[in-house]
């Protein structure tokens, strides 16, 4: 649906720049310099164009100078947001590492019988310990 609509966005702005682009053929001198300013100068930087190239130029400079002035003014909100990250990442490592140490068992005893037991054997543990139990519980 979004991409019909964006298809849509895009022929209806092609439509209204070439309709612009018609309408607007005859050609103006663009300065550089303001007239009185360009005698002190001595070079007036002028040069003939289609109005419509006028126009789609200046919408062109408007948007690049908006991105620009968007990038520096959120430069800060960048900046925040690496160093968070870079915390966050140093926190989930420590809390990782602490996690493998506080997670550890204390005592031998309860390190040797929190240890994984081959399969053999765990058979014949499971075998003797309902052997151990008295009829009524097994």
């Amino acid at each position: 649906m979004m991409r019909y609509l964006r298809m849509i966005f895009v022929a209806v702005l092609a439509i209204a720049l070439v309709t612009v682009s018609l309408a607007n053929r005859q050609v103006v001198q663009v300065s550089l310099l303001p007239g009185q300013f360009a005698s002190y100068v001595g070079h007036s930087w002028s040069a003939g164009m289609p109005l419509f190239l006028v126009i789609i130029l200046a919408l062109l400079a408007g948007m690049i100078l908006g991105v620009i002035w968007e990038w520096l003014r959120e430069a800060h909100l960048r900046q925040e947001s690496a160093r968070r990250a870079s915390a966050l990442n140093r926190l989930e490592h420590e809390v990782g590492g602490l996690r493998i140490t506080h997670a550890a068992p204390r005592d031998e005893v309860l390190a040797i019988l929190d240890a994984p037991r081959p399969a053999g054997n765990a058979a014949l543990a499971k075998g003797a310990a309902t052997q151990a139990l008295p009829p009524a519980l097994r």
